[in-house]
């Protein structure tokens, strides 16, 4: 099982581990602590270096997570220690995106009670997709003045854990579908916009809305009936 450490701290950048499963062949590694975010949740991977070598991939297996590794050089053996180090421009810019599309889920369901059903991220740059049939008039530069404004009102973003039970009563965290996480799970990491979101989820964030800088909305399209997409950027 790999502990998962930017769970609890986001803005952990550096950090010792034991190899603890090698793939030689795919050149990738299992370490019993990391960093490194693994894509999942419409958040893609992190990058940086482990064992002085570049990290190309990361991906979770079950309660592990598998680290591709670049270079040529022979991978760490199993049971060596190892220091890792992640790319902490990219990871920055995928917590101000991550918490601007959560400030945007918040901002959509208070003013027209409409859900989301889907996304995905980039550095910077993102799609949301809601269940809108149709977009009202003037959508797009009235959510950019929301959310901007939401942005800038400097809400705090808390991270806790939760037992299942006590989650699942929560009706917020259930209108994002949080009783759609397997029941093998027990325990659920809430992050709460105060005031605004809260919503069960295992992604990266910055401390404070402000941290973001701004939103554009890039454009907004439809995507079949009762689902219309809705793409941002992050600007200072």
């Amino acid at each position: 099982m790999t502990e998962l450490l930017y769970l609890k701290d986001a803005e952990q950048r550096a950090f010792t581990a034991t190899v603890v499963a090698v793939d030689d062949a795919a050149r990738r590694v299992v370490l019993d602590r990391t960093c490194f975010y693994p894509t999942g949740g419409g958040q893609p991977h992190d990058t940086g270096v482990l064992a002085g070598q570049p990290v190309l991939d990361v991906a979770k297996e079950g309660d592990i997570v598998w680290h591709t590794l670049g270079g040529t050089e022979a991978l760490p053996a199993r049971g060596a220690a190892t220091e890792g180090q992640i790319d902490w421009d990219r990871r920055h810019a995928l917590m101000r995106t991550h918490t601007a599309l959560h400030v945007l889920c918040g901002v959509i369901w208070n003013e027209w009670r409409v859900a989301v059903t889907g996304g995905n991220m980039e550095p910077l740059a993102a799609r949301m997709d809601f269940e809108f049939d149709p977009l009202p008039g003037g959508f797009g530069s009235l959510v950019e003045e929301l959310v901007n404004a939401e942005l800038d009102a400097a809400r705090p973003v808390e991270i806790s854990f939760l037992p299942r039970e006590e989650a699942l009563r929560d009706s917020d965290l259930i209108r994002t579908k949080a009783n759609l996480i397997p029941p093998s799970v027990t325990e659920l990491r809430v992050v709460d916009i105060v005031g605004l979101d809260k919503q069960a989820d295992g992604g990266t964030h910055v401390r404070r809305t402000d941290e973001v800088g701004h939103v554009r909305v890039v454009k907004t399209e439809s995507k079949g009936k009762g689902n219309k997409r809705i793409r941002i950027e992050i600007v200072p």
